[in-house]
């Protein structure tokens, strides 16, 4: 899959950061149950390739990727790990090159204007407005949208379940990130049926711009 098929592949792409690696396994489990496939594991814990490994193998259905990438060695890494896409907070030459020599497609971080032209510059077109809020939120996707038609984004950060549907109706996002749908209460309880419940309700967003560019 490219990125592009992968964000169409539903509504959110949960960020999720794993503490104890016994938990990737059935975390993953229940979301795939609920109906979201496509997971970001993060690299902010020591836990997050072995946990890439654990999904990837055992969870049939899961679409693994790996998040915040930040250097070079995190491509091959994640790939060997078993991830088939990556995400990253932001772009630089050495991320360019490194993305380049992999086989892992890349969704790499923007938040300005300058960011996206560097970003296309290197051949993106898919990106990830992170921090989303703090970026501009949906005022600064709108102002995207007209110096750069072609750029389709996954904004990412401060995004909740109520504020979701009002990003999706954007024509230029696929989809949203978001950590809400892997609440740390309910990670730690193991309380898996309401993380599938979640995730199902997610299901429910719709995605009027994407429609309306399919059609």
């Amino acid at each position: 899959m490219n990125i592009l098929d992968t964000m169409r592949t539903g509504p959110v792409i949960p960020v999720i950061v794993i503490e104890r690696l016994d938990d990737a396994v059935p975390l993953a489990r229940a979301l795939v149950a609920g109906g979201i496939r496509v997971l970001e594991i993060t690299l902010r814990t020591p836990q997050g390739l072995k946990a890439i490994e654990a999904i990837a193998n055992e969870v049939e259905g899961a679409i693994t990727g790996v998040g915040t990438i930040t250097q070079a060695r995190d491509f091959e890494r994640a790939r060997k790990a078993g991830a088939v896409f990556g995400v990253s907070p932001g772009l630089t030459p050495e991320l360019i090159a490194a993305a380049c020599g992999s086989a892992l497609p890349l969704l790499p971080g923007v938040m300005t204007p300058s960011d996206v032209i560097a970003a296309r510059a290197a051949g993106y077109t898919e990106l990830k407005l992170f921090p989303a809020q703090q970026a501009g939120g949906i005022g600064m996707l709108k102002a995207m949208a007209g110096p750069f038609p072609d750029v389709t984004f996954c904004p990412t950060g401060g995004i909740s379940a109520a504020t979701a549907a009002d990003f999706l109706a954007l024509p230029n996002v696929a989809c949203v990130g978001g950590s809400w749908l892997t609440p740390a209460d309910a990670v730690a309880g193991k309380d898996w049926s309401r993380i599938s419940e979640l995730a199902r309700q997610a299901c429910t967003l719709a995605r009027p711009a994407l429609a309306s560019r399919a059609s």
